[in-house]
């Protein structure tokens, strides 16, 4: 096998979603020959989006998850996006099977694209309140890098991506390059305008989200237009108008003819060399033939998403590392932390009778953390952004028939007052108790051991959802909302889709298994800076923290393999 030159590349990149495809592009782009490895299906941009243009009517459960299917796959149809028109591209829970210490919601998109295709699109940037916070509240261990590290990457990856937003001078969420916003609701704009008339440490501003709302040349060059306000971004968007890896990165990076890529690829190992103190490449098991391949390279990308990305690490022991690739420390797979997306309020308004909404908007209003930001100032450690929705209910006649039917179908006989609505995306303390193993026994289909997870909340994270449910009460009743309902769904863990750490980056070795440039520091030919190499969790969205410290991370690898480092 090591003299076939077809198995032989310059880079390997695990994983072809959004983390994975920035790798790619990166290396593609400055002529690295690279391998592109996906353990499920091809997915084509507009090609393989079936459901993209379907009507409602066109779906036999008009868009509902029926009960066999809920039956069979009690984690993933929990999921808000997991409906009739996306199911396809999400994991069944028969078909990849883990193991739960603790309940937990591991919700997964195997597909070229990963879950690029069916993501929420949020996109703030860190502040350097985020990369501090374990040095000065003494959780966890001290972030390698700061924000200024960072900053010139997200830069990058948003004038390629495209984000639409505000400059709102904000120092605990840093603005960006951006495009124009969506218009914020005069309900929203009323909120802001209570919140900057009572406090001076909280903003409601407009969620940052990962959609084209002017055009640019580089928008041009991918093939993408701007985003219709259809709200359907789950199904795949046939004019590129969100950003996903499919629309994007995959296709560029195959325009430079640098990539191969390859699905179907389970990726079982790295394989390590003892006599050079290298990885030398990755062993994988074909998803559809079980045949077992393996290809070689100077310099491999661990981006499989957090979880996949612990259990390859795990799984690749040799006489050098018996408890994974890089683990000397032992605290590989230990240390993961989520989003607490428990707590929401709701309530109604009586005001701006007579005002509406019309047509589609794909984000929020957002108001950044506000918590133990500048001191510590409750009881538990960190804080919490959290999401603010408004809108109207309509008065449907359905009398009639033909012309009549039509018209009170899309003329409303009137609207209910406005419902008001606020979630809280709480940051967790990554605990050492909170971790990922591999299963003595057990074995999923491709012969690799299943994945135990014993992940779960802790009393932080309970006092925090208690705090919410006070200053949201509070600032609800400053506005004149009313009839105000807390709710705290009890979820597992996992449901937040936001889970991160286990091959966390940090100074010592000892205490971490990556660098500040993401490799691993016993290992450095072996990068991970998916949501596997968080330190800690922050309360933002982390998918562009993860597409920034991946196009970091891969310039750094792409100047040492230059230099015949590797």
């Amino acid at each position: 096998m090591a003299d076939n030159t077809d198995h032989h590349f310059d880079a390997i990149v695990i994983g072809a979603g959004m983390t994975g495809g920035w790798a790619a592009k990166e290396f593609c782009d400055q002529g690295i020959k690279t391998l592109l490895l996906e353990r499920g299906r091809q997915v084509e941009h507009i090609k393989d989006y079936p459901t993209t243009n379907m009507q409602p009517w066109e779906f036999p459960h008009r868009g509902a998850i029926s009960y066999e299917v809920k039956k069979e796959n009690p984690v993933v149809s929990r999921c808000y996006a997991f409906r009739e028109d996306a199911a396809h591209f999400f994991v069944k829970d028969t078909e990849h099977p883990y193991v739960q210490d603790k309940p937990f919601d591991w919700i997964r998109g195997y597909q070229v694209g990963g879950k690029s295709i069916m993501w929420a699109r949020q996109v703030q940037r860190w502040s350097n309140f985020d990369f501090e916070g374990p040095a000065r509240d003494g959780f966890a261990v001290d972030w390698p890098i700061r924000y200024q590290d960072v900053e010139p990457w997200y830069t990058h990856v948003e004038r390629f991506i495209g984000v639409s937003g505000n400059k709102d001078g904000l120092d605990v969420l840093p603005d960006g390059d951006f495009l124009p916003p969506f218009e914020m609701s005069c309900v929203e704009t009323h909120f802001q305008d209570v919140i900057a008339n009572h406090y001076s440490d909280r903003h409601l501003i407009y969620a940052r989200c990962a959609h084209i709302t002017e055009m640019r040349d580089v928008f041009r060059e991918q093939g993408r237009t701007l985003c219709q306000g259809r709200n359907l971004c789950q199904r795949g968007c046939p004019y590129g108008g969100y950003f996903n890896a499919n629309s994007t990165l995959i296709p560029w990076a195959q325009r430079t003819g640098n990539l191969t890529l390859r699905p179907h690829s389970v990726v079982h190992s790295i394989m390590y060399d003892d006599a050079s103190g290298k990885a030398v490449g990755v062993r994988v098991v074909d998803s559809e033939t079980k045949e077992t391949t393996e290809y070689f390279a100077r310099v491999i990308f661990v981006t499989a998403a957090t979880l996949n990305t612990n259990l390859i690490l795990l799984n690749s022991r040799s006489d050098r590392f018996p408890n994974g690739l890089g683990n000397d420390s032992g605290v590989l797979g230990k240390y993961v932390a989520f989003h607490n997306y428990r707590a929401s309020i709701r309530g109604i308004y009586e005001g701006h009778q007579e005002f509406r909404t019309d047509g589609g908007r794909p984000t929020s209003g957002y108001i950044p953390r506000f918590r133990n930001v500048y001191r510590q100032e409750t009881d538990f450690l960190r804080g919490y952004a959290t999401s603010f929705y408004s809108g109207r209910s309509r008065d449907i006649e359905y009398d009639g028939f033909g012309q009549q039917l039509r018209d009170n179908l899309t003329r409303p006989s009137g609207y209910g007052p406005w419902y008001v609505s606020a979630g809280m995306m709480g940051e967790t303390i990554p605990k050492e108790t909170n971790k990922v193993t591999l299963d003595k026994d057990l074995t999923d289909s491709w012969g690799i051991p299943q994945l135990r997870i014993d992940i779960t909340h802790d009393d932080n994270d309970e006092k925090m959802i208690a705090d919410f449910f006070e200053q949201f009460t509070e600032m609800f009743d400053k506005a004149g909302f009313n009839s105000m309902v807390t709710r705290d769904t009890q979820q597992a863990p996992g449901l937040d889709i936001h889970e991160m750490g286990g091959a966390r980056m940090g100074h010592d070795p000892e205490t971490s298994i990556l660098n500040e440039w993401n490799q691993i520091h016993k290992c450095p030919n072996v990068f991970v800076t998916d949501g596997a190499c968080m330190t800690s969790v922050s309360t933002q969205n982390p998918s562009l923290t993860f597409m920034a410290l991946t196009a970091r991370a891969a310039n750094h690898a792409i100047r040492l393999l230059k230099d015949d480092a590797f």
